[in-house]
């Protein structure tokens, strides 16, 4: 039996990007389910799925895991041999902490520049605190790739669960035009060139759901 990852709208949900870009780079059969956000059913069809009423969760058998990154730990529990977290112990733990920084962080680019994979191109100000938020996460991208990141051209060498953390952020720096470094904007169009990127910007695209207050901005 695959695995089943319930979604909201990809068009507007960042934190199911996480789970549902691992899976599918990594080549790891799975079903998907969307859930539209913002419809009166919203809320109880999620509870059907996770006690918290929201997506992402995971389904294995009679298993829910639900969270992006708890989701993502799972995955790495049941697949071993895909090297979801990086090999090294060093860049590992260097790579969890990344990844639960982003988890918890960067409130305010969250704020200012929700997550929308339609969103045509456009500027938009940045305030002092969005921008001290972009400029952690370039000094994060930087380090990483100076310190493990030396064998190929993500964030620790090979694509990993950190690359998945980080991939709305690359949505967001893209479609509000955010300024940003010449190796960031590198960085950026590596994972924008993913076929797994692509595929899910082509569903994004083709869904006929819209909602108002993310699409104004």
């Amino acid at each position: 039996m695959p695995l089943k990852l319930i979604l909201a709208n990809k068009a507007y949900s960042s934190w199911s990007l996480r789970p549902w870009i691992l899976l599918a780079h990594f080549k790891i059969p799975f079903e998907e389910v969307v859930i539209p956000m913002d419809q009166p059913e919203t809320r109880s069809n999620m509870l059907k799925y996770a006690p918290t009423g929201k997506c992402p969760s995971l389904h294995d058998g009679k298993i829910a895991v639900w969270e992006s990154l708890a989701i993502i730990e799972y995955v790495a529990e049941a697949y071993p041999e895909k090297a979801i977290w990086p090999k090294g112990k060093a860049a590992r733990a260097h790579a969890r902490s990344l990844a639960n920084e982003m988890h918890a962080g960067f409130v305010a680019l969250r704020q200012a520049c929700p997550t929308n994979f339609r969103r045509p191109v456009t500027a938009m100000a940045l305030t002092t605190e969005v921008q001290a938020d972009v400029a952690r996460i370039e000094a994060a991208w930087a380090h990483a790739r100076e310190t493990f990141g030396k064998g190929g051209p993500y964030l620790f060498g090979r694509f990993s669960a950190a690359d998945a953390m980080f991939a709305p952020v690359v949505n967001r720096f893209h479609v509000y035009d955010v300024p940003v470094s010449k190796p960031t904007r590198a960085y950026m169009e590596t994972i924008m060139a993913l076929p797994a990127w692509k595929a899910w910007i082509a569903d994004a695209r083709a869904e006929p759901w819209r909602i108002e207050r993310y699409d104004a901005i």
